[in-house]
């Protein structure tokens, strides 16, 4: 513990620097001018020199996987480490308050410090975690364990490529436990174990209640407006305090780990002061975010405001993001949402909804023994603090496909995020004593599994 625990914190200059380096790239799936593949290079040349030998896999969906495997002694287990390289796109340049691609250190009035950049915490800062935790176990003696690296491109995009490759070579990703660096800490300081992911789906709807637009003047009030329609019709999904409802879905779950405090709540969720949080104070906060479906208008669309004349619309569009909490099927609870939509449009409007797409949630059990022997490594990580548990709203998909496709393997999410790494953001940010106590978390698992 003591070695491991000196040679990272002793590692911080080379961390940042490699950071840096992996930061720099745009390295957005699909993007025009991405960087995607310099990346990607990149990350096979930094686990090269640990000793890995790497393969390069161009997916389905154009991006490239990156597998690297480090032999051990025969018979030994076998652990797995995942993260990904892409990122969502920065956004607005100028709601970020240095350049998302130049990874900057800052030092807080309250003597935090943080270093800010596009993937800083999700996800490169995982895979910056995954280098030093390998580079100290190097350096204690290395492990008997046999190591694969799984570092894939498009897991912001979904991870379509990933998905294909794990459906044809499954025997590529085979292990005893899967470490999949893709979460965080419910706070800093506070090590946590991710035991339960949100499946989800979307789901388009339009409404059309005349052939089309007529003059507000001349007819509205009396015609049909589709703005209307589809504002009720989406409205008819929630109840007064705003909890969700969906006509033959159970809507009332109840969370058995952590809560979520209010106060954290509202924090991390970046709450306008006075506005209230759903459930009317009457409902746990973690049963609304990770133990109920939840439905979220991701898009709305008919006259463009900086278009707007004086017509009743005729047509109105929308997306729906559903969430569902692990062990409830995805596909059905979008089927009962077409269903219910189609049954409370009001006024003879027509609607059509489909279902895009839709995925399963998934939950491990933290007392499985790879599992609990990370929460071990972690709390002794963080100087004796107990490791919690808690659930993540967002989807993993890959999760569920290598559950499937190995069911005797333990997974086990983690990583270097906290609320404050507002990850998808502008001003995206890591605290770099998340990766390190995470990196000595992980060096631990790998020296004692």
């Amino acid at each position: 513990m003591t070695d491991i625990k000196k040679t990272i914190t002793a590692d911080r200059e080379r961390i940042f620097a490699q950071l840096k380096e992996l930061v720099s790239f745009n390295s957005v799936h699909g993007a025009e001018g991405s960087e995607s593949a310099a990346a990607a290079a990149w990350v096979r040349a930094a686990f090269e020199d640990l000793g890995f030998d790497m393969q390069t896999f161009d997916t389905a969906d154009g991006s490239t996987a990156l597998l690297g495997t480090l032999a051990g002694k025969p018979g030994a287990r076998t652990v797995l480490l995942y993260s990904h390289y892409d990122v969502v796109a920065a956004g607005n340049r100028d709601a970020w308050e240095s350049d998302p691609f130049e990874l900057t250190e800052r030092t807080h009035a309250d003597g935090s410090t943080r270093w800010y950049g596009r993937g800083a915490a999700d996800c490169k800062g995982n895979i910056a975690m995954h280098l030093a935790a390998l580079r100290a176990v190097k350096a204690a003696g290395g492990t008997d364990l046999n190591l694969k690296i799984l570092i894939e491109g498009s897991e912001e995009q979904g991870g379509e490529g990933l998905s294909h490759l794990i459906e044809e070579r499954p025997e590529l990703f085979a292990a005893d436990a899967i470490m999949i660096a893709d979460a965080g800490n419910s706070q800093v300081g506070q090590p946590t174990l991710t035991t339960s992911l949100r499946g989800g789906g979307q789901i388009a709807v339009q409404v059309d209640t005349l052939h089309a637009a007529v003059h507000s003047g001349q007819f509205g009030g009396a015609a049909p407006d589709a703005v209307k329609a589809l504002m009720r019709t989406l409205d008819s999904l929630y109840d007064e305090a705003g909890r969700t409802v969906i006509d033959g879905v159970d809507c009332a779950g109840t969370w058995e780990g952590e809560p979520y405090p209010a106060a954290a709540f509202r924090q991390d969720a970046q709450m306008i002061d006075g506005t209230n949080i759903m459930g009317g104070g009457e409902t746990a906060i973690a049963d609304l975010v990770w133990a109920r479906p939840a439905l979220t208008v991701t898009g709305f669309t008919s006259t463009p405001f900086d278009e707007a004349v004086n017509a009743v619309p005729a047509t109105a569009k929308a997306n729906v993001n559903l969430r569902v909490p692990a062990g409830m099927d995805a596909a059905a609870t979008a089927k009962a949402v077409v269903a219910h939509l189609e049954a409370h449009v009001p006024w003879g409007a027509k609607i059509t909804a489909e279902v895009l797409e839709a995925n399963d949630g998934f939950s491990t059990d933290p007392q499985a023994p790879a599992i609990a022997l990370l929460g071990q490594c972690l709390s002794e990580a963080y100087g004796g603090t107990a490791t919690t548990e808690q659930g993540m709203g967002g989807s993993i998909p890959l999760t569920t496909e290598l559950q499937e496709k190995h069911p005797a393997a333990e997974i086990a999410l983690y990583g270097v995020e906290d609320p404050k790494a507002v990850i998808h953001s502008a001003n995206e940010s890591v605290d770099p004593t998340e990766i390190e106590n995470v990196a000595i978390a992980e060096a631990l698992f790998l020296t004692r599994f």
